[in-house]
């Protein structure tokens, strides 16, 4: 749903807008530039507020600053105005004008050159209201930006879809939006310090490669005019990051974005971030160890505590040690019939065709398994779960499991109903591998775009011989999710969204 048309024609500009257009051209007139190079600026509104934090009612400190901030708030009397000033973290501070102080002139141009929404710097002194307002009052003020669109009504709050389309309209009226935007920060310290206190190096991988692989997703594809060659956005940095490990680098992990070109929903975005470590000679379980140290030290770097708060009042616990399950036993259940990676395809599809599934047919066996799971499952696993154990054809990175044919040895995590980490004992063999990703090339010569390719390159490189290891991937958009309760677009500061209708 597109927001209101852009508007071009100054003609056509609404009220407010033409009001404020030419409180500018009145202020350029003047000789006042509506746009300074700088304002003065001695102390930020957060620094104030820690200077001042115990100051008494109706104080007079004698100190003089100069502060600056976006007015809110704004009212305007005879002789004494007011006007509260915040700045980009959502500190607050009430500046007083007042026509003893800042005389006829002055007061008068702040009344009727300066809207709400306008970023001004208010040099003063330093004082307690009556009320015990800490509080600027002006000795004089300087306008620091001129505002040409209104702020929206705090009676109307804005639309999802307007919040998103218009980010640094949310960061400036929502204090969740400014809440969530310095959260993600406080989340990625974390994860890198878990990593490094467990000896992991970090490392950055292309993004521009020139064969896709590391998952089964669809590719975005560029061209490079300088080696005239088509070259895919990653969809995974995996390739790579195995290479590090033959080379020596024997704990990688890399926070990076990936692109894939698919569907976009609650839990899907086009553009997202992503963590992918791995570890030698380590496996599934050591990686699900580490998973979950990721989750628990990011909730307790953002909570204090294992216990998440959703942004709705709700609660999810993250602690403690978590619940494991059996995919082909969940799909059991969910089915009421055994079925195992054994199982054929035929009885699958007999089985998807009576759950009323929709049906690909460029679905492979354990493709089908997987699709059956999500369906007999879908919004049961709230409480940090790792389903253990995938069918083999559907996972062609993989080492096969350790005691049941058709199975590897994968795992997925789901928190809140939805995937946020999976985690592998790595394939290690050069020749299965090469076997695996012939197939997978097979599966893309007829038609199915999510199929890898056969990499030479990174096969060359596990011949020279890779050690046993354990990988992990984890999205941070969907981390952020588990620990807000939010959908994708509200944990990623600028979504991909279409244009505007003109």
């Amino acid at each position: 749903m597109a927001d209101t048309p852009i508007i071009e024609s100054e003609d056509d500009l609404p009220e407010q807008l033409r009001i404020r257009r030419e409180k500018r051209a009145g202020l350029i007139e003047r000789g006042i530039e509506p746009y300074p190079v700088g304002v003065p600026r001695t102390l930020s509104l957060a620094e104030i507020r820690a200077k001042y934090a115990s100051l008494e009612i109706d104080v007079a400190t004698g100190d003089i600053e100069s502060l600056t901030g976006r007015i809110i708030f704004k009212r305007d009397t005879g002789k004494l105005c007011f006007a509260t000033l915040r700045e980009g973290d959502g500190t607050e501070i009430q500046a007083m004008f007042s026509l003893d102080k800042v005389g006829e002139d002055s007061l008068n141009a702040w009344k009727s050159d300066i809207d709400l929404g306008d970023i001004v710097s208010v040099t003063g002194e330093i004082i307690t209201s009556k009320r015990g307002e800490l509080s600027i009052l002006a000795n004089s003020w300087a306008l620091a930006a001129k505002s040409l669109r209104p702020l929206p009504n705090n009676h109307k709050p804005m639309s999802e879809e307007t919040r998103v389309r218009m980010r640094y309209v949310d960061l400036i009226v929502r204090p969740e939006a400014r809440t969530n935007a310095r959260m993600r920060p406080a989340v990625m310290r974390s994860l890198r310090e878990t990593f490094h206190s467990k000896q992991y190096l970090e490392v950055e991988t292309p993004m521009l490669q020139v064969q896709h692989g590391g998952a089964a997703a669809r590719p975005f594809k560029t061209h490079s005019n300088a080696y005239d060659m088509e070259l895919f956005l990653r969809i995974a940095p995996e390739l790579f990051l195995k290479r590090c490990v033959v080379g020596g680098i024997e704990r990688v992990f890399e926070i990076n974005r990936n692109f894939r070109n698919e569907g976009a929903d609650s839990s899907h975005s086009p553009e997202f971030a992503m963590i992918e470590s791995y570890q030698a000679y380590a496996d599934w379980r050591t990686k699900a160890d580490l998973a979950r140290a990721l989750v628990q030290d990011a909730s307790m770097a953002i909570f204090g505590s294992h216990i998440a708060k959703h942004h709705d009042g709700r609660e999810s616990n993250l602690g403690g040690t978590w619940k494991e399950i059996s995919l082909y036993d969940a799909i059991s259940d969910g089915v009421g019939e055994s079925v195992t990676a054994l199982t054929p395809g035929t009885e699958l599809v007999k089985i998807a065709t009576k759950l009323g599934m929709k049906l690909d047919p460029n679905w492979v066996t354990g493709k089908l398994a997987e699709e059956i799971f999500e369906h007999v499952s879908a919004g049961s696993l709230n409480e940090p779960t790792f389903v253990m154990g995938f069918p083999v054809d559907n996972a062609p990175l993989v080492r096969g499991h350790r005691e049941l044919p058709g199975v590897v040895e994968k795992w997925d995590l789901y928190v809140d109903g939805f995937e946020l980490a999976t985690g592998y004992s790595e394939l290690i063999d050069p020749v299965i591998q090469r076997d695996r990703l012939v197939e997978q090339a097979r599966l893309g010569a007829k038609g199915d775009f999510e199929a890898m390719q056969v990499d030479e390159d990174f096969l060359r490189a596990m011949e020279f011989g890779m050690p046993p290891m354990g990988g992990l991937g984890m999205g941070v958009d969907r981390l952020l999710m588990a620990l807000t309760g939010l959908g994708i677009r509200e944990t990623i500061l600028f979504p991909l969204v279409k244009p505007e209708i003109e």
